[in-house]
């Protein structure tokens, strides 16, 4: 069971399936992609507050240190932007995935990815073998 905590977007239940229901029907479908939608918009607001922030917080300072403080904390907030922007992009993809009615399943395998690991992590496109398998060549290549 997924708990609150661990969902992307709050405020968005976990999907209940109804016993004998089909994986990925269009009330999975939907539920995805209201979660997906939702984590989208609170990035985009992120990346609005960090630009308003930056401008309305900078400042010039006199001391070099103060001025270099104030230039790391904002080298920090863009790092973190971009890494929000990279996620944007790739909730954008799997949204076209759900159009394209290719959701839900892995890309290597083509087995279902499962509901519990979508509640997770919406944009997952490798079932947990696939990933766990994909983690552990990384682990050797970097090796």
């Amino acid at each position: 069971m997924t708990d609150k905590a661990s969902l992307p977007v709050r405020g968005i239940e976990p999907y209940q399936p109804a016993e004998g229901e089909e994986y990925m029907n269009e009330a999975q479908l939907a539920h995805f992609q209201a979660i997906l939608e939702a984590w989208k918009r609170q990035l985009q607001e992120e990346v609005e507050r960090t630009v308003s922030h930056m401008r309305d917080d900078a400042n010039h300072y006199a001391d070099p240190a103060d001025r270099a403080t104030q230039e790391e904390e904002f080298a920090l907030e863009l790092r973190t932007r971009d890494r929000e922007r990279k996620l944007i992009r790739k909730i954008d993809q799997t949204m076209e995935r759900i159009r394209k009615d290719d959701y839900g399943f892995c890309d290597q395998c083509g087995v279902e990815i499962g509901l519990r690991r979508l509640e997770a992590r919406p944009t997952a496109t490798l079932c947990v073998d696939c990933k766990t398998l994909e983690e552990i060549r990384e682990k050797q290549r970097v090796a």
